[in-house]
């Protein structure tokens, strides 16, 4: 049975250091990694994981958006390990939502991030693999992209006050008002 790492807390020096290039992706080690990462990723429930929020800094991150207590409205996609991930191109336009993160716990940020990016990345196989994410999921990879460049989704604030408690996330998801609807949708 695989176990899940400790989850590394702001503050930790790991999550504000660039993380290192997977040389090998067939290495037993990188394999042990993105195995532990997805249970890790499962038990916290969480919608994407980075190496560095389990204290390994190494270019990996694991992206498994589905519909989960932390986040009921998130689509559902097949987990997948992306190794030495980089954006290639984006759109202009910017989309601001709410944020959290495992290594923060017990807030949201609203966040800009742009609405469609072109990626590229080696699967666990040691495949190169380019696409285009839009959305929910677009915003997953940048939030884990930025985790291996030593950025937290604070650092992206547009101002503090643009910071909430989990609960009062999860309530504005079940009960919106006008001004929730439109902060939360958009």
């Amino acid at each position: 049975m695989v176990n899940a790492f400790p989850i590394a807390q702001l503050g930790e020096p790991v999550l504000r250091q660039p993380a290192t290039l997977i040389e090998d992706s067939q290495a037993p080690w990188v394999q042990s990694l993105i195995d532990r990462l997805l249970v890790t990723l499962h038990q916290s429930n969480g919608v994407g994981i980075a190496a560095p929020q389990v204290a390994q800094s190494h270019r990996l991150f694991v992206v498994a958006s589905r519909p989960n207590p932390r986040y009921p409205n998130a689509p559902l996609m097949n987990p997948t390990a992306m190794l030495n991930p980089r954006l290639i191109s984006h759109t202009e336009d910017t989309v601001r939502d709410w944020e959290g993160c495992l290594s923060i716990p017990g807030i949201r940020g609203l966040v800009p991030r742009y609405s469609a990016i072109e990626v590229e990345y080696q699967t666990r196989e040691g495949e190169l693999h380019q696409q285009i994410l839009e959305g929910f999921v677009a915003r997953i990879f940048q939030h884990e992209l930025d985790h291996l460049n030593g950025v937290v989704f604070l650092d992206r604030l547009e101002s503090v006050q643009d910071i909430i408690t989990d609960q009062v996330y999860l309530q504005r998801l079940q009960t919106p008002t006008p001004q929730a609807q439109k902060s939360i949708g958009s």
